[in-house]
């Protein structure tokens, strides 16, 4: 081919020739970058392991006891009749509550205190003296009242985390928290005219004006009715050793279905 034929031909596939020419030189580029490139860093399970505690030393967990209490913390109400002070529960958002029924002092109504701070009158609707138990319907309820979540003791087992809230002395809101001691336990009151059984015996701190506040498990769901402590002397000061009405008994009395 003569030199005119050549131009000619280069004339006619200029274009061709540059596009073939460009994608050379893009790839050329690509794989230089590629291979100068940093190789990505392969992170071993002890790279992660530090993640995760830098995670937590910048954002540490909530405990089990915080989870706890902002579960039910809506739903836990004061409760006073015939100068006693006592604690409740909300387990319908209607304004039924479960207490204790020593709080009330053989009263048929009582006064409670929602978190909102809204105080109203409550009528005993329903008791079970042989479980210490009693039922109150509040006249008025706060708008967005909840009502806490409930869950079956019959799988509970010794050593289980759980906390208490309620209004000992009259100061609460508290929180305590502590484990699961035991599971069948009997109470006998000091002047011996009452006996509870099947209780749950449990070491977080409970002092006068807890009862009838929730035991909580760590999902935050009611397992117990706080009822009883064992004060040594008489003293009415905590001595570890405490019991709860199991959930199931003392629904019942509110006409809540079986677990």
């Amino acid at each position: 081919m003569n030199l005119s034929l050549w131009r000619k031909a280069c004339a006619r596939y200029e274009k061709a020739l540059l596009l073939v020419a460009g994608a050379f030189v893009a790839l050329g580029i690509t794989l230089g970058h590629a291979a100068l490139a940093p190789q990505p860093q392969r992170l071993t399970q002890k790279d992660i392991d530090a993640a995760v505690a830098r995670t937590l030393e910048t954002k540490p967990v909530p405990s089990p006891a915080t989870r706890s209490y902002e579960a039910v913390r809506s739903s836990i109400v004061r409760v006073r009749a015939d100068g006693s002070t006592g604690t409740g529960v909300v387990v319908v958002n209607r304004g039924v509550i479960l207490t204790s029924l020593h709080v009330l002092r053989g009263a048929d109504h009582a006064q409670v205190m929602f978190e909102s701070g809204l105080e109203a009158e409550a009528m005993v609707i329903s008791a079970q003296p042989e479980n210490d138990v009693a039922v109150l319907q509040a006249v008025r309820v706060p708008d967005d009242l909840k009502a806490a979540t409930l869950r079956s003791a019959k799988k509970l087992v010794e050593g289980e985390h759980v906390t208490v809230v309620g209004f000992p002395y009259g100061i609460g809101p508290s929180v305590s928290s502590g484990v699961i001691s035991g599971l069948k336990r009997e109470y006998v009151s000091a002047d011996g005219q009452h006996q509870l059984r099947n209780l749950i015996q449990f070491d977080a701190a409970a002092n006068p004006g807890n009862s009838g506040g929730p035991l909580v498990n760590a999902s935050g769901e009611v397992i117990g009715i706080v009822s009883a402590i064992l004060a040594p002397g008489n003293t009415g000061a905590f001595s570890g050793i405490a019991f709860a009405v199991p959930i199931e008994m003392a629904a019942r009395g509110a006409g809540l279905p079986p677990f």
